[in-house]
């Protein structure tokens, strides 16, 4: 008999949260059924066909109002008194030293008394939460209130930024097990857990499928034009790429850099284009599906993503499985994908110097061997992220934890067990 896994993500389906949907139907390939569920939804952004099907599949919390979470509130409260005091607790002292405060944290609780009912009537056996920040924190309150065990990914760099008000070790110490996607994400929970904790932390990449690992590789086009995709936030680098491409307009070189994607740093984006007479190098385009991510990419000499913070961006792995060498920076797990020289660029977060001379050299490079590059940073994808590996290694340790909840279950005594023999050893589960 197949698991059946719930996901939970704050926000689901989402734009950048492709690899999540990638994931998932990996993981169905696998033989395991999952459930979806949003905390909320954001469905009138979304632009990939795909990503409105996924839609359809998923069920959000508050998409039930404030009186159907008072009503799953209060009928929990009454159900399991006990369980529901202990999350309770819970959330007031996870609360009390976040940044959301306590409020926040007495409504992720609510969220989990509708979780907790929804998950009895679909049989989960196991929740997975991707991010360590509000879906964790319902899923864990969840799991208090006797809901199923929960796992969760880590991505970084915002779970690393706010350990101590994500309370982010207690969420690790409760779950079964947690995922990160890289080594350096790794050594960030080993930074913070006791040692005791380190054996339930596991790398699994996130990745690609056959849509850009079946690709044939098509030459690279001699337009010297660059692509950037991701949110348009201050940790993206925007800013600082465009000052780049500010100076290699004024060296008289030719180009066309492409923003993709959208955010709250838009307008500003905007008026530094006109600021600095980038209009006739620059185009931005908002959020495009991923069938126009990918001609955009293909239309590239190489994918520019000059980050200050990251975990492991899911864009250098299309770009690279695509054969575009990337020029990116050394920060968290990028220097765990991109090796400089050979599939492209990588410097300093932060240095526009560095910026500058890396587009330089991809824009003056002979195709041959922007070509040779991309062919390598495709391999070392094959290799490492494609996504039909990743999602099997998930799914042992979905199989490997329920394997282990049961084997405890059966270890440990039942009260019938206990009044037979008192002298039985009662083995508490966590």
């Amino acid at each position: 008999m197949s698991l059946t896994i719930a996901y939970l993500i704050n926000q689901y389906p989402k734009v950048s949260h492709s690899f999540i949907r990638r994931e998932i139907n990996s993981l169905e390939k696998h033989g395991i059924k999952i459930q979806r569920f949003a905390i909320r939804s954001c469905g009138n952004e979304l632009v990939d066909e795909a990503d409105i099907q996924e839609l359809e599949k998923t069920q959000v919390v508050l998409g039930i109002g404030k009186i159907g979470l008072v009503i799953s509130l209060i009928r929990v409260a009454i159900a399991r008194p006990i369980r529901f005091l202990q999350a309770l607790w819970l959330a007031l002292r996870v609360g009390w030293r976040s940044e959301r405060g306590i409020l926040y944290h007495l409504i992720y609780l609510a969220e989990a008394c509708v979780l907790l009912g929804w998950w009895e009537k679909a049989y989960v056996e196991h929740v997975h939460a991707h991010f360590g920040t509000n879906s964790t924190t319902v899923a864990m309150l969840c799991s208090a209130m006797g809901g199923p065990p929960y796992s969760f990914t880590i991505h970084g760099p915002e779970e690393f930024d706010c350990v101590q008000s994500l309370s982010l070790v207690e969420k690790v110490k409760r779950a079964a097990f947690v995922v990160t996607v890289s080594s350096f994400g790794k050594s960030q929970l080993y930074r913070w857990c006791d040692r005791c904790e380190w054996s339930k932390i596991h790398v699994v990449h996130c990745g690609v499928d056959d849509g850009f690992l079946d690709t044939t590789p098509t030459s690279i086009p001699s337009e010297p034009r660059f692509v950037c995709v991701a949110r348009l936030s201050q940790a993206k680098g925007h800013l600082l790429l465009l000052d780049a491409a500010a100076r290699l307009a004024r060296e008289g070189l030719q180009f066309k850099l492409v923003l993709i994607g959208d955010g709250l740093l838009r307008n500003e984006i905007e008026n530094a284009i006109a600021q600095l007479g980038l209009q006739n190098y620059v185009e931005l385009i908002g959020w495009a599906s991923n069938g126009e991510v990918r001609q955009q990419i293909l239309a590239s000499r190489a994918m520019v993503l000059p980050s200050f913070a990251e975990g492991l961006p899911v864009v250098l792995m299309e770009a690279l499985a695509l054969s575009r060498p990337v020029i990116s920076t050394y920060i968290a797990g990028i220097p765990e994908l991109v090796e400089p020289g050979v599939c492209g660029w990588l410097v300093p977060p932060g240095s526009i110097e560095a910026l500058v001379t890396a587009m330089r050299e991809a824009l003056q490079l002979p195709i041959e061997q922007l070509e040779h590059m991309g062919s390598k940073g495709q391999s070392r994808v094959v290799q490492k992220h494609n996504i039909a590996i990743e999602a099997g290694n998930l799914a042992a340790l979905f199989q490997s934890s329920n394997e282990n909840l049961k084997t405890q279950e059966i270890d440990t005594p039942s009260t019938v067990d206990y009044l037979n023999n008192p002298n039985v050893e009662v083995k508490m589960l966590h």
